[in-house]
């Protein structure tokens, strides 16, 4: 049917099945005129024929979205003939192409590069990545999300990080998800990018968040290191700090990272802690949320276990603090450690505090006991405070 219309630019979408196969595949051999392919496939035997089609140049191709679901072979170097100069748009969802970063080197015009699920037999190092990229400058969107902690640049390549820098001009967003923190020590310590204002980190929890270059990035980026509000957010998996700046907007220079936990490392008594270890100076935050994710079908009373000393390791570093809100799950554990942080020797935590919100806050008590100890201590102390309630606005 090709026949009977001009040539036209094409568009191949949709899901590969026996029926449209042959279909896909004739469209497919129009390399020239191809400017789209979004392809959803499930089969070995369709993946083949799709890659087999496609191992010539596509010289118009500005978007491409391949999600597969069985992954057992590999995609050759040939793929789009090794070249993809018009590419803008890009979305790999569990493709097999460890010679992808060679493609990503020829994409000029890359603005949105998205690879998903990457499993440890499709591993590209992180300066490879990098190297790709060298020539994106209108890079946009940048996100790279793991299937496990495999993943991860060799103890050498880590101490042997090269002095020169890539520059991504237009890069805004940026995505990490489930990947190995080295991974990401490596990729951060290669790149500048001066306009990001979304980053978010997922990690699957290590014994080591040892992540200096991580801290210069977010350090030597405006809008990154602009943040006066936390979010602190403990789920049945992890748990989550977000850092965001009131007086831009919350839209603008969110920085959020998730630190992921198995089930048998949920009780860990450091697991409000691992998060801030991440993260530079927390100096700047005025007001701090500390919540539990609501959506979680989890027995607080019995997985939160964090000792009253582990609460206030989470709350030091948050020396401008002036306003505190609490849930009234976690409320009620973040008082008795505050009540206990009054009085001998020990440095006073929260200096700066105004104001204490605590959600369904009742008349009378433990709750009220506990934090009215702490209100008169504090006011003895010279670091007087109030309390107020707090009906659960300004959640994420």
């Amino acid at each position: 049917m090709l026949d009977v219309w001009p040539a036209l630019p094409l568009v191949v979408r949709g899901y590969v099945s026996r029926p449209d196969i042959c279909n896909i595949i004739a469209l497919l051999r129009h390399s020239d005129r191809v400017c789209r392919v979004d392809l959803h496939y499930t089969s070995r035997s369709q993946m083949e024929k799709v890659w087999q089609a496609m191992q010539e140049p596509f010289p118009e191709l500005v978007h491409l979205k391949l999600f597969c679901t069985n992954s057992e072979h590999v995609v050759s170097d040939s793929f789009l003939g090794g070249s993809a100069p018009r590419l803008r748009f890009i979305q790999l969802d569990a493709f097999p192409f460890p010679g992808f970063p060679k493609l990503l080197w020829s994409t000029t015009h890359l603005v949105s590069l998205c690879l998903s699920d990457i499993r440890h037999s499709e591993y590209f190092s992180p300066e490879a990545i990098v190297t790709g990229l060298f020539r994106a400058t209108g890079l946009n969107i940048l996100s790279l999300e793991f299937r496990s902690l495999q993943s991860r640049p060799d103890t050498e390549s880590r101490r042997l990080l090269p002095p020169t820098r890539t520059v991504l001009p237009a890069l805004t967003y940026f995505d990490f998800t489930r990947g190995a923190s080295e991974y990401l020590e490596y990729l951060v310590a290669r790149i500048n990018a001066p306009r990001l204002s979304h980053f978010n980190i997922t990690l699957f929890k290590q014994s080591d968040f040892d992540t200096p270059q991580l801290v210069q990035l977010i350090s030597r980026t405006p809008t990154l290191k602009a943040h006066d509000e936390a979010h602190v957010v403990m789920d049945g998996g992890g748990v989550k700090t977000m850092l965001l700046s009131r007086t831009m907007g919350h839209d603008l220079g969110l920085l959020n990272i998730e630190i992921l936990f198995g089930e048998s490392d949920f009780h860990l008594l450091s697991l409000p802690r691992v998060s801030t270890s991440s993260l530079p100076s927390l100096s700047m935050v005025e007001s701090l949320y500390i919540y539990e994710n609501q959506f979680m079908q989890v027995d607080w009373e019995d997985e939160i276990r964090v000792e009253n000393t582990e609460w206030l390791d989470l709350l030091r570093p948050y020396t401008a603090v002036k306003d505190l809100y609490l849930s009234d799950v976690l409320g009620p554990r973040i008082v008795r450690a505050l009540q206990g942080s009054i009085g001998g020797r020990m440095t006073v935590v929260l200096p700066t505090l105004q104001t204490i919100f605590l959600e369904g806050l009742q008349p009378s008590g433990p709750v009220q006991e506990d934090i009215g100890q702490f209100v008169a201590a504090r006011q003895l102390s010279g670091y007087p405070c109030a309390v107020s309630p707090w009906n659960g606005a300004g959640r994420f």
